[in-house]
């Protein structure tokens, strides 16, 4: 016969335990009424200030990044103090729960040392500001638009439209160049032509090429100079400033116009050519120095 058939209650102990229990909760139904008050005025008091915070820092211009970042962290910290006074309206101890909460969060913290790293990158970001939304840099070698700055990571777009998510931690402790900061970019186009060329005509064809591009600044000026001589020929560097709108369309133009002026003068660009090339070259002339 199963134990549990053998028990029996007599109407005199269901009358008992039914009047223990009305009377437990009886006087347990002030703290739990008074925690259930608390909860919900606490959550509508918690939308209120976070809500309220956040119209201060959008009529204060403040970054929305930096805005959202610290509205959510000022959301759960104050969830979680309410969480606690809740809990301590119940009548369960505080301090024993603080204390597991410290223990647990030493745990996660040992286990995901690297998310702290990027969450910890993420602050630095957000507080020193390297780059914003929208703009284009180049780090950890990688380079894209900035279209949105994460806690632990920050997304970037490439040129051909691919997602590249670049943790925090590494970004924040890396060089990074932004290309967007100044607003304006210089090109460097370089290119190679025979020592037997004009070069006062090669700079008179390359300014007048910049003067009729409007998308070139003027300030600063452009600039035409040789960078070196090298066996196959003279190096030189042409060096217009254009908007960061405008360059990539005026960098392709500059190079398309530059080649069909030069074949429209006789003047030959020269191939590049490696190192390796050039001591082959030399040893089949019988001359192997280099």
């Amino acid at each position: 016969m199963s134990p549990f058939l053998a028990i029996s209650f007599t109407p005199e102990d269901i009358q008992r335990y039914t009047e223990q229990f009305i009377s437990a909760l009886v006087s347990y139904a002030p703290s739990l009424i008074s925690a259930f008050i608390l909860l919900f005025v606490g959550l509508y008091l918690v939308r209120l200030i976070n809500r309220f915070v956040r119209r201060i820092m959008i009529k204060r211009d403040y970054d929305p990044t930096l805005s959202k970042f610290l509205a959510d962290i000022l959301l759960w910290t104050m969830r979680i103090i309410l969480f606690v006074a809740v809990i301590g309206q119940l009548g369960i101890g505080t301090s024993s729960f603080v204390a597991i909460l410290g223990a647990m969060g030493l745990a996660i913290g040992l286990s995901l040392q690297g998310s702290l790293s990027n969450f910890a990158g993420g602050m630095l970001i957000i507080m020193f500001k390297p780059f914003k939304l929208g703009d284009f840099i180049e780090a950890q070698g990688v380079s894209g638009t900035v279209t949105e700055i994460q806690i632990f990571v920050t997304k970037l777009m490439t040129t051909n439209n691919q997602i590249i998510f670049v943790p925090n931690g590494a970004l924040s402790n890396g060089n990074i160049m932004n290309y967007s900061e100044a607003g304006t970019r210089r090109a460097n186009l370089t290119f190679t032509v025979s020592y037997d060329a004009d070069l006062k005509k090669v700079k008179e064809i390359c300014h007048t090429i910049l003067e009729k591009d409007e998308r070139i600044l003027k300030e600063p000026k452009p600039g035409v100079v040789v960078t070196g001589l090298v066996d196959n020929g003279v190096t030189m560097a042409v060096r217009p400033w254009a908007t960061n709108a405008d360059f990539w369309d005026m960098y392709s133009d500059v190079l398309q116009n530059l080649k069909f002026e030069f074949y429209e003068a006789g003047i030959d660009i020269q191939p590049y050519v490696k190192e390796s090339s050039i001591q082959a070259m030399k040893i089949e002339k019988g001359n192997p120095e280099v």
